[in-house]
């Protein structure tokens, strides 16, 4: 029931109080915020919402970004299409920024760009597919960000199976 604005001051306040009277001086030690779906009533979802918590944050904590494939596909971003990547890409460049992206999440999407359906699938067997891993895994503007491999686990092996699916995408 709160304002975009009052969810965001909501989010900032509350992060700064559960960091409150943490010795966080020379310490290697980020807050990552991570990118939503985009469902009604969630913060998240745009890439200008995940920059203003950032920033709000950026005062009182060392604060970076996790952007999570799945989240970024459903919330209606096109990094499927080598067009689509470029522009989705120039809005993370104009938001976030390239340097302040530390960690993706890789997982393909069960459902349709632009569906907010938060439903995560195998590397390549979603409605991403393994060309827009493959692109992503070899952007030299995210060289310094870790790739995490957050896909189902429906069968013993899986969380392996979907990591060598990422080496061989990062390899070729």
């Amino acid at each position: 029931g709160l304002t975009r604005e009052e969810g965001l001051r909501l989010a900032a306040e509350s992060i700064e109080r559960a960091i409150a009277g943490i010795d966080l001086a020379g310490k290697d030690f980020r807050i990552l915020i991570e990118n939503t779906a985009g469902a009604e009533f969630s913060l998240g979802g745009k890439l200008e919402q995940v920059a203003e918590l950032v920033e709000r944050l950026r005062v009182h904590a060392p604060v970076a970004v996790c952007l999570d494939t799945c989240h970024i596909h459903v919330a209606g971003y096109d990094i499927v299409s080598a067009d689509g990547y470029v522009e989705t890409m120039k809005l993370v460049e104009s938001t976030v920024g390239f340097d302040a992206v530390r960690v993706w999440h890789c997982n393909d999407a069960k459902a349709a760009m632009g569906s907010k359906l938060d439903r995560h699938e195998h590397i390549g067997e979603g409605t991403i597919g393994a060309e827009a891993f493959r692109r992503l895994l070899h952007d030299a503007r995210f060289a310094h960000a870790a790739f995490i491999a957050e896909t189902p686990v429906d069968a013993p092996g899986d969380e392996a199976r979907n990591v060598g699916v990422l080496r061989t995408l990062a390899a070729g």
